[in-house]
């Protein structure tokens, strides 16, 4: 939150020099002309490059065999691309057998003419939560890759599906999705006029009986992945190459594994190979643990039988007795890490050693991959059969030992987290204290980020991990880094609209309040919960979350606490005042949330919090709005803007112009009204506050209807036009007055 107040103000106060247009005392008004050309006048931003997206891993050089699969993939795609509609192609095999490469195979050869508009694509593990996938963060990444600028991405599931299609109505769009597990996670992300094409371990019948096509992917048989083998060492001898195939099973992730470790090793033969695996060399020394691995594998591995997992078990047992020391600790460590990715600076930070070597090691025997990610860091993943076999090795680690390196690995989450929150909403209201250790400790060399957006960034492309980090916290009984990290984090959730995670992790956090007996961090958390659900449409859930928080208030010292919750309990008021059929029910819940921003108001002025009295009087003048009190509205918004002015509060300037334009036009002051949305939209324009940007110029172009001004009108659609097509929208339908 900012101050008390959520509604996006910000706290980074910037300087904007541009005209205004004064709308209180004596006004000044801009002609209806002038008004015209100054709207025609404001600047937008240069549009994104024009540029496809083109997301998933690269095609390999070294591809054998699958001559079937990828006709039949081939085939597929091209029927299904030629028909009425959306498509979708499900390829179905064991983990680690190919699939991902094989699609990109396909794309690469031919699929990638079909689809000029671009590839998304998107790993269903990293967004999958107690089986279940957030589909809305799917979605949402979906429609920043085409162009949807941040700002105009809306929270909730339904809003995401419904501007995905309208985004790609006209696309020829290619989406890759791996680790599918049920068919709705697929249904809701199928491109209107595109082809999907789906990986994942099992068949889903129902996905079949919507007319999806299955292209089933087995281990490669003796031939092919001998002809793989020799690709790689031209001069093995067939009957090894065979040998290590069987021994294999035929899996080609185990013998990339097996041949890239060989090629570190020249003084090796494909002999050694085979009489190492055959051997068992590099078992685990614990025979109940390495059943257990081979058990766990085959189960990954999804055949039933066990028997390419345990194949898949001994290359890895193999692969990661033969790397360096060192090495085999960052694995080892991996193992441990609750999220899915990892960078440098967190393994440092966990006590690795050698890491640069150490990753390149891991590249090079294919045990790890790197990630495609917005931010900065290069981030590091072991493949999901890798992964698992990475952590039945740590259950053999001391409790003591995997337990400290949790306990480091939540500490700089957490640390991060808070400076994260700290770069992005400024000096707000927080109970934690700031972190004790600066940000550049946490780097293992330069700083995890240097600015607002930066942190922005880095914080989402960590979000799977915090998810992780937070659980495991709660686990661990670390409660007091479980809320923590769930105060920190409202920067990125709110900011991202990353809704179903802040409840999540909100839950979490109130529960570990509830263990510290803290009650000021359970409203806090209440309230957190509460604003998440409110902006997914769930006023009851919100309304129960505020009762619970309203009855510890008692027990809270900081009067802001009680701020947040009755600002909180105003805008649920005010939604339900729009929801009201009555004209007469619609002015009393306004009524409602006036006296409840008016507690709000007075715990701001009672520590003062400068930033939050320009909020809650802004709230006020909203259900002033609201219930047609429009000559008050008009006193309260003057004097917010003069604390806003003097206090260096430039971005709730253009909040408080569109509120002002609202209330002139309730007292038919169109001239002033007019004066004051073009104020608002000079100012957010200023201040790159696009979706106020868009409310503003949305607003005028209504008013110019209302006073038949054809100039304006024309301005401030094309102008609206203008910045959507910016910010990744079709144009808008014509507005009604």
């Amino acid at each position: 939150m900012n101050g008390l107040g959520t509604d996006g103000g910000g706290s980074t106060h910037n300087t904007v020099s541009s005209t205004h247009n004064t709308v209180s005392g004596d006004a000044v008004i801009v002609g209806p002309l002038l008004m015209a050309q100054h709207i025609e006048g404001i600047q937008l931003p240069p549009p994104p490059p024009d540029v496809p997206p083109s997301q998933g891993p690269m095609p390999s050089r070294v591809f054998v065999n699958r001559t079937k699969e990828l006709a039949d993939l081939r085939d597929a795609a091209l029927s299904l691309a030629a028909g009425p509609g959306p498509g979708v192609v499900l390829v179905v095999g064991v983990g680690g057998v190919g699939k991902t490469q094989l699609v990109a195979q396909a794309v690469r050869r031919e699929l990638h003419e079909r689809f000029p508009d671009g590839q998304l694509y998107v790993d269903l593990a990293d967004h999958r939560r107690d089986g279940a996938v957030d589909l809305a963060a799917v979605l949402g990444e979906f429609l920043r890759a085409l162009r949807v600028h941040k700002d105009y991405v809306p929270g909730g599931l339904a809003e995401r599906t419904a501007l995905f299609r309208s985004v790609a109505a006209t696309l020829r769009l290619l989406v890759k999705v791996d680790n599918v597990q049920h068919a709705p996670e697929v249904r809701a992300l199928v491109p209107p006029q595109g082809l999907l094409v789906a990986t994942g371990r099992r068949v889903l019948p129902s996905l079949l009986m919507d007319g999806a096509v299955l292209i089933d992917v087995a281990p490669l048989d003796g031939a092919a992945g001998t002809e793989l083998v020799r690709r790689w060492h031209a001069d093995a001898d067939e009957g090894t190459a065979a040998d290590v195939v069987r021994l294999c099973a035929g899996h080609p992730l185990a013998l990339r594994a097996a041949l890239e470790w060989l090629a570190a090793r020249p003084q090796l033969t494909l002999d050694d190979v085979v009489r190492d695996l055959t051997a068992g060399r590099y078992g685990t020394g614990d025979d109940g643990v390495r059943e257990a691995m081979g058990m766990a594998m085959g189960a990954v591995g999804g055949t039933g039988e066990g028997g390419v997992g345990e194949a898949v078990d001994s290359v890895l047992d193999s692969v990661v007795a033969g790397v360096s020391g060192h090495t085999r600790h960052l694995y080892d460590l991996l193992g441990v890490l609750p999220g899915t990715t990892a960078t440098a600076d967190l393994l440092t930070a966990v006590g690795a050693t050698g890491v640069d070597e150490g990753l390149g090691e891991l590249l090079s025997c294919r045990l790890a991959v790197l990630v495609e990610s917005s931010d900065r860091p290069r981030r590091y993943r072991l493949h999901d059969v890798v992964r698992a076999h990475a952590r039945l090795r740590a259950r053999a680690l001391p409790e003591e030992r995997r337990r400290a390196v949790l306990r480091l690995v939540v500490d700089f989450y957490a640390d991060a987290a808070a400076h994260g929150d700290a770069l992005v909403l400024g000096d707000r209201f927080r109970i934690q204290p700031p972190p004790v250790r600066p940000l550049s400790e946490l780097a293992a060399r330069g700083t995890l980020f240097t600015d607002r957006a930066d942190a922005l960034e880095w914080l989402d492309a960590e979000r799977v991990n915090f998810r992780a980090v937070i659980r495991v916290a709660a686990d661990e009984g670390w409660y007091e880094e479980v809320w923590r990290l769930c105060e920190s984090l409202w920067a990125l959730y709110h900011s991202r609209k990353h809704l179903a995670d802040c409840v999540e992790s909100g839950l979490r956090g109130i529960e570990a309040a509830q263990h510290q007996a803290r009650p000021d961090v359970e409203i806090r958390m209440r309230n957190q919960v509460a604003r998440a659900a409110y902006e997914l449409g769930d006023l009851d859930r919100a309304e129960s979350q505020l009762d619970a928080a309203a009855d510890l208030l008692g027990l809270a010292g900081d009067p802001r606490l009680s701020g947040v919750v009755q600002e909180s309990r105003g805008l649920i008021a005010l939604a339900r005042g729009r929801s009201e059929e009555s004209p007469g029910a619609a002015r009393e819940r306004a009524e409602e949330a006036r006296q409840l921003f008016e507690r709000a108001l007075a715990a701001n002025r009672a520590v003062p919090d400068p930033h939050g009295i320009v909020v809650q009087s802004y709230n006020v003048a909203q259900a002033l709005v609201a219930g047609e009190r429009w000559a008050d509205a008009l006193g309260v918004l003057d004097e917010a803007a003069e604390t806003a002015r003097t206090t260096g509060d430039e971005p709730m300037l253009p909040r408080i112009d569109l509120v002002r334009a609202h209330a002139f036009a309730g007292l038919g002051a169109l001239d002033r009204a007019v004066a004051a949305a073009g104020a608002a939209a000079d100012a957010a324009a200023g201040l790159k506050q696009f979706a106020k940007l868009d409310q503003a110029l949305e607003l005028l172009t209504a008013l110019a209807d209302r006073a038949e001004d054809r100039p304006l009108r024309a301005a401030c659609e094309e102008k609206l036009g203008a910045l959507r097509r910016t910010m990744g929208l079709r144009p808008p339908a014509a507005p009604t007055a």
